[in-house]
């Protein structure tokens, strides 16, 4: 089995560059399962209906969020119609949405889940790693694979994340940075792991806004209205093979 993940798609370029491309690299790559996170497709900040249907069309199978995923009001009935776009799980139960969803890919049953670090998020969530276990608790029986979107800031509280799961879930990567790392891996009881996908958004830009915004705001230190970067778009994420419940292989994709 193979999952293919995509990093934090940034505005309606990166959104169009998904169109065009990520059926054919979910072809070539043989994928069973694609998940994006989408959270700032809406122009910098959030993710609208529209943008979610565009992303589900591009090809994905579940797209997950992070901390901006309530930043557009016209998502959150749809996020609690939708079961198969997610919203970090350690939200307050009172948010729109979900956080975890169960789906053939394949000859498996998947559980997809989403949560969201809480070291330098300016917000704390309920302790992601007690929700992860509560969900595995809650799921067991019911899914052969479990994969998790960790959007978070801090490479440690991801890699603790990655070895807090391993042997338990098959597949833990790291959203939220923009920034792609190069240290994908099977850790020692059989997790694919990798602590960012990166983004799919403009190359010249400063996380996929345009590079005079964010100059200019540390430059000034004045607030600045963020614009998303024109320009060629690339598409940053990773490739995990399965044996089982088990991965044997992780690869970052670039496209």
């Amino acid at each position: 089995m193979k999952i293919l993940a995509i990093g934090d798609i940034v505005g309606q370029t990166g959104v169009a560059h998904l169109r065009t491309n990520l059926r054919k690299i979910k072809q070539k790559y043989a994928a069973d399962l694609v998940i994006v996170n989408g959270e700032n497709a809406a122009e910098i900040h959030g993710i609208g209906q529209n943008d979610a249907e565009d992303i589900f069309y591009a090809g994905a199978d579940v797209i997950t969020t992070g901390n901006h995923a309530f930043g557009r009001y016209d998502i959150y009935s749809y996020l609690d119609d939708e079961k198969y776009i997610l919203r970090p799980a350690n939200f307050p139960g009172s948010a729109p949405g979900h956080g975890h969803v169960i789906l053939n890919a394949g000859s498996a049953r998947v559980l997809v889940m989403n949560l969201q670090g809480n070291v330098a998020m300016k917000v704390a969530l309920a302790n992601p790693f007690e929700v992860a276990d509560s969900i595995l608790k809650r799921e067991a029986g019911n899914y052969d694979v479990a994969v998790l979107d960790f959007h978070a800031e801090a490479t440690s509280e991801k890699l603790a994340m990655g070895y807090y799961l391993d042997g338990r879930a098959s597949v833990v990567f790291g959203t939220h940075t923009h920034v792609a790392t190069a240290d994908e891996q099977v850790l020692p009881r059989g997790t694919g792991y990798i602590t960012d996908i990166g983004m799919t958004g403009p190359d010249i830009s400063i996380l996929g806004v345009a590079t005079d915004c964010i100059i200019k705001g540390f430059t000034t230190a004045m607030p600045q209205r963020y614009r998303v970067a024109e320009g060629k778009v690339t598409a940053h994420g990773a490739l995990f093979t399965l044996s089982g419940d088990k991965c044997t292989k992780v690869e970052r994709i670039v496209f």
